[in-house]
């Protein structure tokens, strides 16, 4: 797929648009006073490939946190700003990678003036979050009510406020929580400027209903090559966030982290416990961040085609099942034993 020329823009060591892979993000669910806490999380969340952490600065003290945040981290760091410009300036001071802001609220153009000329110093980029939850009520009357239109109004007066104030080092996200509304946003968005693009449905949901709705919105906009940085909203913890986002960029064939596996529906075909077996073979593997593609399949139909194009496969028989690995198969074993097999097998490579 052909993907939207954009601008670079730096995080911190990762580079959003520009060409650059798609990144993945997501945010802290602690309470960023709580630098324990915060700084485990983060770290775990590193470890399970997220490429930018985002968190809320809510107060003085969620600021004071920053410093110490920062040093025990090693993947740039998003400050959360909203009303106050002067937590602003001191997630700046701190050290942060990067703003997320909406210019219109943190205070006059003096007080944003202050801020951009922190983050030109310092040369950190700002992210113009527009939500379809929160737009201007002037533009809510404009437009008679929450319109794709009125949300790219929205992001290009606060890019004009940067702009006129020359600084371009600028990300933008148009994220909403009804799809149909964040895709238009986003196409709308495209046209009109080559800034690089944050893209998601916020407040997506729950684990299962928000993976859906967030793969949806955000797997059409990747297929038309709209986004350079992705987060997935979801109600719970933020590795699922990480975990979905990958699962995206691999189904689209945009990156490829961690292990593929593909398995069979199974039908009145399957003579083993083939639901059981996948279940057991996605658990283990959860923490493997090789790309892989493994195959689980049941039957003769298609099993041992799919597990002969995997990097090690299982095609099941009647209360056995033929490891395949590299599309040969290697060995014959009873059906209790599969999974130790192919794991053993995941492991020599």
């Amino acid at each position: 797929m052909d993907r939207r020329k954009t601008k670079p823009v730096f995080v911190g060591r990762v580079q959003v648009g520009g060409g650059a892979p798609i990144s993945v993000q997501s945010m802290t669910k602690t309470d960023t006073r709580d630098t324990v806490s915060t700084i485990e999380q983060i770290n775990q969340l590193a470890e399970g490939g997220c490429d930018i952490i985002r968190a809320a600065v809510p107060d003085w003290e969620a600021a004071d946190a920053l410093p110490e945040i920062l040093r025990s981290i090693s993947i740039p760091l998003v400050a959360d700003i909203h009303f106050d410009y002067r937590l602003a300036l001191e997630a700046i001071k701190a050290g942060v990678n990067g703003l997320r802001i909406n210019p219109g609220n943190i205070g006059g153009r003096n007080k944003v003036e202050e801020v951009v000329r922190a983050a030109q110093d310092r040369g950190i980029p700002i992210r113009i979050g527009v939500n379809a939850g929160s737009l201007e009520k002037e533009l809510l009357a404009k437009y008679g009510g929450v319109t794709s239109g009125a949300m790219v109004e929205s992001a290009i007066s606060h890019i004009n406020i940067l702009e006129d104030l020359s600084f371009s080092n600028i990300k933008i996200s148009l994220k909403a929580s009804n799809v149909p509304l964040m895709l238009e946003a986003y196409r709308l968005m495209a046209k009109k400027t080559d800034y690089p693009l944050h893209i998601g449905v916020t407040e997506s949901g729950t684990l299962r209903y928000g993976t859906v709705k967030s793969a949806v919105g955000i797997g059409i906009l990747l297929s038309e090559g709209i986004g350079d940085t992705i987060r997935v909203s979801l109600t719970g913890h933020p590795g699922h966030e990480v975990r979905a986002g990958y699962d995206i960029l691999k189904a689209l064939g945009l990156r490829s982290r961690g292990v593929e596996l593909i398995s069979c529906p199974t039908c009145g075909r399957t003579e083993i416990d083939l639901i059981k077996i996948a279940g057991e073979v996605e658990k283990k593997l959860q923490r493997v961040d090789r790309p892989l593609k493994i195959a689980v399949m049941g039957c003769v139909v298609n099993g041992p085609g799919e597990a002969r194009e995997a990097d090690v496969g299982i095609a099941g028989g009647r209360g056995f099942g033929l490891i395949f690995r590299k599309g040969e198969v290697i060995r014959k074993v009873p059906e209790d034993s599969l999974v130790d097999e192919l794991l053993k097998e995941i492991e020599n490579i």
